[in-house]
């Protein structure tokens, strides 16, 4: 049995929509517009504090291979728009 685990973002569930589960460990996905629209509501943060909050504090950590992901929800139309680096 393994030892490693799925792990949550403390204070995002209302920010699921869904699990990863290709890997050995399933992970849990979150919408980062949703965690912005929970930090301002429940924390009076500004959107430019929501996100500088989460790409420091929750995104940027990594946890092994449970850690969830964060994904920017898109159109099929704004990913074929999609400038990438």
């Amino acid at each position: 049995m393994s030892s490693v685990k799925t792990y949550l973002a403390d204070g995002f569930d209302e920010a699921i929509i869904g699990m990863e589960c290709m890997g050995e460990i399933p992970r849990v996905v979150y919408s980062t517009k949703l965690m912005v629209h929970i930090l301002i509501n429940r924390d009076g943060m500004t959107v430019d504090e929501a996100i500088e909050f989460l790409d420091f504090n929750v995104i940027g950590s990594y946890l092994g291979e449970g850690t969830p992901l964060y994904v920017d929800e898109m159109t099929a139309e704004d990913i074929r728009n999609y400038e990438f680096d």
